[in-house]
Order: structure tokens, then sequence, then C-alpha cells
């Protein structure tokens, strides 16, 4: 039996002749060009008085010209003690509309459809955004928020009914083509749902079917007010994850009744915000498979007739395509994927595979919020579309570039995008730096997709990358640069601890790159993320793992959701952690330690792994201040920090030059 591979070329064409991510669908009587959804996200970057900004209005306009066929507009509050964040956008006053009838206007220039999130916060809020106790359908504090919220009454409970029409009805005015209400994430809609979160015994509380009651007689409202023809969809949180929570078989059921009322399409999501175990579901990290969310689809669409759209980690176009084809949704919600690259349909329907900016899943900036608003590790463009732009040059430069991490590699491919003549100079056989290494450890094999990302897009704009080449004033003096970036990276922090040059002991970034050999007993010192990672590599590969740091925590600089996942991984390979702990002393089979006033020793492994941390490596800056025009330092180079700050400054310089 003769068995072909698939070439990149044969995925490509495949995806463009299929008949589903680019065939149109209907949702009651709208038709939406293709399969590609974004769902609604937080920005962060709207008005405080709840108005819609110059910002809020590029981002969703990017996504509209980059192909996507429906966007679910983010969270917009339906009363402003519902809201969630300081900067939600509202739809409680009719004040509000003209400002979202700029938005839908630019989104429609360009063919695609546009919804809106009706949204209510419930106990998922707090008196200090919203100046008065919050409230929810039984008194029962989140678990995020040290605050009991204040019962609905029925009469509050049919005011809500009301308010969530009446908002409604301004979306429509303002030109939006439907609504999405939100039944997940523990949000108000939820709350009411779920009887984790419903203990009334009205008639909002009870059974099932009571407690439907709310979310139905919502889509009663916006029928009565905005007619049959406008279309709603729901958002579910198909399994809350939590002991007491909402079920796939339990969600299918509310599902039909939703259909039954009048809703049109269901996006179906998973989880609980607030929640923390439950919470890492609703934006899981690269530890959560791709499309695991889709057995809950399964149930929920085998329930409807409705069209069932799906998020979470749906990252790859031929995945995307596999699940449309093998009747699992059908529409595609591309939640994170449209933060990373706003192109995505339009480079698909290019087959460009391989210049989308590929999520990597890190829930550091879209999550965590790094910068204050909502940002992207791999688009330092995201929130700030309309300030940080791209513009040809009229001088071109000639541009040298010492360093080919992810800070040196993006100022390179968008200086040379801007029109300038960039080199860059790496003294490793490898582009990549650190985030070649970062690659390795369990579950953060994306991370190599966007370094292949930064490869292509740095020969598609002709950027020169020599490898094997350290960069000196001899090397600068010959080539004359009109601008010289400093993107170094950093090196091991060196301390003052007796033993710590045993040429014995292994650092870090040899054992993680295949560098040295380890023995089945390891001892790791240092519980950063590096450290933290390098345990966590080593445990998959079935060694005997303790791993000690000073901080009361281990992996305390890595975000919330991933040390999740890492720790249950910890458990499972059976790895022992000491905390609180200071290194006092290296040997080749050990340490000593001090805890708690007392000195411990801790000996008898194969190896000992070094990873207590970096520092700023940056031997040029002093050397070559005053010998060329324009010098500059970025990323670890100028300050060992988060990766997304590394990007958006090497972006931000790149607009700057």
């Amino acid at each position: 039996m003769n068995i072909i591979m698939a070439s990149p070329l044969n995925i490509k064409e495949k995806i463009m002749e299929s008949s589903y991510l680019f065939k149109s669908i209907r949702i009651g009587s709208m038709e939406v060009k293709n399969r590609f959804l974004v769902p609604a996200m937080g920005t962060e970057v709207g008005n405080p008085d709840g108005s819609v900004s110059d910002a809020m209005i590029e981002y969703y306009r990017q996504r509209a010209e980059g192909g996507y066929g429906l966007i679910v507009c983010e969270i917009m509050a339906v009363d402003p003690l519902g809201k969630a964040n300081p900067n939600e956008p509202g739809l409680w006053d009719d004040s509000l509309i003209p400002g979202l009838k700029r938005l839908t206007d630019e989104v429609h220039k360009y063919g695609a459809k546009i919804f809106v999130q009706l949204h209510h916060a419930g106990r998922q809020t707090g008196s200090m955004l919203i100046g008065s106790q919050p409230m929810a359908p039984s008194s029962i504090m989140s678990a995020s928020l040290n605050e009991t919220p204040r019962e609905f009454t029925t009469e509050e409970v049919w005011d809500l009914v009301e308010k969530h029409g009446n908002a409604a009805r301004r979306a429509k005015n303002a030109g939006f083509d439907g609504v999405e209400i939100h039944c997940g994430h523990g949000y108000l809609i939820s709350e009411f749902m779920s009887s984790y979160a419903n203990k009334r015994i009205d008639e909002f509380g009870g059974d099932i079917t009571s407690r439907m009651k709310f979310p139905v007689e919502i889509i009663n409202n916006i029928r009565k007010k905005c007619g049959a023809d406008f279309p709603i969809m729901a958002k579910m949180s198909a399994e809350e994850r939590v002991y007491g929570g909402m079920t796939a078989n339990e969600s299918a059921v509310m599902a039909k009744l939703m259909e039954e009322a009048g809703l049109g399409a269901i996006c179906v999501s998973t989880g609980i915000g607030g929640t923390p175990d439950s919470c890492r579901w609703v934006v899981a990290p690269a530890a959560a498979k791709p499309g695991y969310n889709l057995e809950a689809c399964k149930r929920i669409k085998e329930a409807v007739k409705i069209p069932v759209a799906v998020c979470g980690r749906i990252v790859d176009p031929a995945f995307a395509e596999t699940i449309l084809a093998d009747g699992k949704a059908d529409m595609i919600a591309l939640g994170r994927a449209s933060l990373a690259d706003p192109e995505f349909p339009n480079k698909v329907a290019a087959g460009a595979l391989d210049e989308i900016c590929p999520c990597i899943s890190c829930v550091q900036g879209c999550v965590g919020f790094e910068l204050g608003r909502v940002s992207c590790l791999v688009n330092p463009f995201l929130g700030v579309e309309n300030s940080l732009k791209i513009i040809p040059t009229e001088t071109p430069k000639k541009i040298m570039i010492a360093g080919a991490g992810p800070a040196g590699l993006e100022s390179a491919w968008l200086l040379a995008k801007k029109g300038h003549k960039v080199t860059v100079f790496e003294t490793d056989e490898h582009i990549g730096g650190q985030f070649r290494v970062a690659a390795y450890p369990p579950c953060k094999q994306d991370i190599s997709r966007f370094n292949k990302f930064l490869a292509k897009m740095c020969r598609k704009y002709k950027v020169d990358i020599r490898l094997n080449n350290e960069v000196d004033e001899k090397l600068v003096e010959k080539e004359k640069p009109d601008v010289v970036i400093l993107a170094t990276g950093s090196e091991s922090v060196k301390l003052d601890i007796k033993g710590m040059n045993n040429s014995k002991l292994l650092r870090a970034n040899d054992v993680l790159l295949g560098k040295v050999t380890f023995g089945m007993k390891t001892l790791v010192v240092g519980g950063g993320m590096v450290g933290a990672e390098t345990a966590d590599f080593l445990g998959e590969l079935g060694r005997d793992v303790t791993i000690i740091d000073m901080l009361p925590k281990i992996a305390m600089d890595v975000q919330d959701f991933t040390r999740r996942f890492m720790f249950e991984r910890y458990e499972n390979y059976g790895v022992k952690t000491i905390t609180e702990a200071k290194v006092k002393e290296f040997f080749e089979d050990g340490i000593t330690y001090e805890k708690n006033g007392q000195e411990f020793s801790l000996r008898g492994f194969d190896s000992v792994v070094c990873a207590l941390g970096v520092t700023s490596y940056n031997p040029l800056e002093e050397k070559l201040k005053g010998k060329i025009p324009e010098l500059y330092v970025v990323g670890d180079a100028n300050k060992v920090g988060n990766a997304v700050h590394a990007l958006s400054a090497a972006a931000e310089l790149a607009v700057r030059i």
C-alpha cells in the first residue's frame, strides 16, 4: 500500500476547495458570509462613561477588514450597576447610540455582520466599581470577590428582563445585526440558570424550567421590542466545571428551551469567572487541548437545530476545517486567534497559512492585562491599533540589530516592512533567543510556531540574518549603520553563593536544549518560571525531581491559570517542592540551605540544575554611545521582564524609527 503524505500546499488547496470555512451560513433570516466568528472579549479600551472610543472602533474595524464573517462586540452593560470592568461600554441609555452607530458603520463597510453581547455581571462585580452592593439571584458571594451580593426581588428580576429588551432595542437602532445574551462564565443570566448559584424559591428558581424562565423571558422581551427577524444568540458555559454546576447534558436541555423561545444561534464556552479552578477553563492556557469544548458542543448540537459555534483553543485553520467537516460545530469562534491576528480569515483565503501570527495560549496579555488593557504577546498592536501604526518611511536607514531573540526579530521585520535596510546579527547558530528555549517545556510547543512566524516575516521583508556573528565595536565600525538596536537579551545571574561556580552544576537552558546529560534524581535550584518549567520538563521525562526556592510559592511569576495546570502535572510526576529556603552552599550532589533560621542539608542527587534567574546582558551600550547616530536598547537587554512588555517595546521602537 502506498501512503501519500499531504504537503503544505495540499492542505492549503483542501481548505480553499472546502465548502465549510468559507461557506455562508444563516442565523434566522440573516446571512453570514463565512464561518469565522470573533466572539465577545473584553478590551478595556472603551471610555469610562460607557461610550465607544476611537480605539474600540479601530479594533473591530481591523477584524472586519481581516475577513471575519461575524463579530460579536464585547460585553456591554444593560445597567451601569451591572458593569464588570471600569471601561465596559454600555447600552443603558439612548445617548450611547450615536457612538455605537459609528462602530457598526465601520464594520459593515467590509461585509461583516456585528452583534453586541448584552451583559450584566451579577455577583461578578464589586461596590468599589459600581458604587453600591452587587446584586445576584441569591446572596452567594463570588469566589474571587469578598463581598456578599443582595438578592434581587422578583420585581427587580422582571425589571432586568425589561432592561435587556431595551438594550437590544438600542443595539438595533445603533445598526447592530443582532444581539448575544451572555449566559455563561458565571455572570447574571448564567447565575439564574445554574443551581450552583440560584437558590431562589420564587418563579425564577427551582427546577430547570423555572431557572430558565429568566433567559427565556429576556428572549421573549427582545422579540417583542425588536421583532421576530432580529437575530438573538446566546453564549453558554455548557460545563461550569464546579461541583453542582451545569453539565453538558443539562445545558442541552437549556439550549432547547431557548431555541423554542426564538433563539437563533449558540456559542459554546465553558467555566465560571471568579472561581479560580473553573475560571482557568474560560480562557484556557496551552495546557488545555485544542478544541477542549468540542464534546460539550456536540451534545448541544444534537439537541438543537439552530447553528452552534464552538470556542476553545482553536487556532489552526486545518483543525477548524475538520471540525466543520465532521459536523461537530457550524461556526468557529476564534477568540484569542483573532487577537493574535486580525487578518486570520484573509490569510487562510490567500493560502498564506505561514503568515498567520499564531496564538500561543500564554494568557498573559489577553487575561493578565499586563499593559492595563487587552494586549497580546505576539501582537503588540492589539488595543492600540489606532495609535500604533506601521507607516512606510520616507528616509530609509541602514539598521543593525544585535540579537535574534523575539524583541530583536520583532523590531527587525517591522522596520524592514517600513522600508529600512535591516541586518540582524546573532551569536548563536539559531534564532529565537530565550523563546527557543521556552518552547521545550511541556505544553509550550506553540511558542515554536511564533518563532517560525518571526522567521517567515523576516524573510518576507528581506531582513538579512547573520548567525554565528557576535556584534562588537569593530563590526559596528565596519558596517557603518545609521541605527543600532541592542537586543542582546539576558544572562544567568551571578550570585555570591559558595560552590556556585562548580563546573558540574547544570544550567536550566542547557538541560532544556539537550546540551547536557542529567541523572534520574535531580535537584532544581530556583523556582521562578525557568526553574519551574525545567522541573516540569524533567518530571515529564520520569525523573525524580525536587525544586527549591526562597519565595513562598513556586512559579510566582507564572500566570495563575498556567500555574494551576503545571501544579497538577507536578502532582502526577511526584515533583517535590521546598519554599522559603535560602541556598547557602552548592555541592556536586546537592546543597545546604537555611529555612526558618535552621540550616539543612539536601544531598544525594545525580544532577543539580541552577535556575536562579537572569539579568540584563548589555555589554555594548556604553561602548557605542556617541559613536553612531541612533542607539537603542530593547527587550531583556534593557530590562528583564515579561515578554508582553518586550514585544510591545520592540513594536513601539519600530514605529518610532
